[in-house]
């Protein structure tokens, strides 16, 4: 049987798109709509990034309705720590770029100044609750509180590790006497 025969037994002469071939095009258009509806879907809450920050939509409701961060499952970030140090969160999403860069800084000075500095993460696609509560608009976001838990200073947008040590010596914050991290200063 010829291509010209195989057309017509499949009802379709002189069109590219018949019978089988119809159902292999629709099948892997299917298949396309999937894939890309799981990766939408998988993605959080819907963000623009770029230039090292990415713009979060408006809340729809007002969410901020007075909740403590005590309301975050035990061990989960924002969750109450039993010595008050002054604390550096960081509200951001493990699948936005510029909050990926964030990421081994936040765990260094996490490990470097441990029992100096509360170092935590939020990560508001997987929270999407905890960025209303800090009336963010934007991520990364990062607060600086001192020990009382009276916020000192917001930076949005990557904020490199040198940046932050500066920021708390501004506010007379004494990090000295932790370990020294090898590489830690460029």
């Amino acid at each position: 049987m010829n291509d010209t025969e195989e057309q017509k037994s499949d009802g379709e002469s002189g069109s590219c798109c018949g019978g089988k071939t119809k159902w292999i095009w629709l099948a892997l258009a299917l298949a396309l709509g999937v894939i890309m509806f799981g990766k939408l879907a998988n993605k959080g809450p819907s963000a623009h990034c770029s230039g090292g920050i990415c713009t979060l939509p408006a809340p729809a409701v007002a969410t901020n309705t007075g909740l403590t961060v005590a309301a975050v499952p035990q061990g989960a970030a924002g969750a109450p720590v039993s010595v008050k140090l002054p604390r550096l969160v960081d509200l951001g999403a493990g699948k936005s770029i510029p909050c990926k860069l964030m990421a081994p800084i936040l765990e260094e000075l996490k490990k470097t100044y441990a029992g100096k500095l509360d170092v935590q993460f939020i990560d508001v696609w997987v929270n999407p609750d905890e960025g209303p509560k800090y009336g963010i608009k934007i991520i990364p976001t990062q607060i600086f509180y001192d020990a009382a838990g009276q916020e000192l200073f917001r930076h949005e947008g990557f904020f490199a590790r040198e940046d932050i040590l500066a920021k708390w010596q501004e506010f007379g914050v004494d990090l000295a006497g932790a370990a020294a991290v090898p590489g830690g200063g460029r």
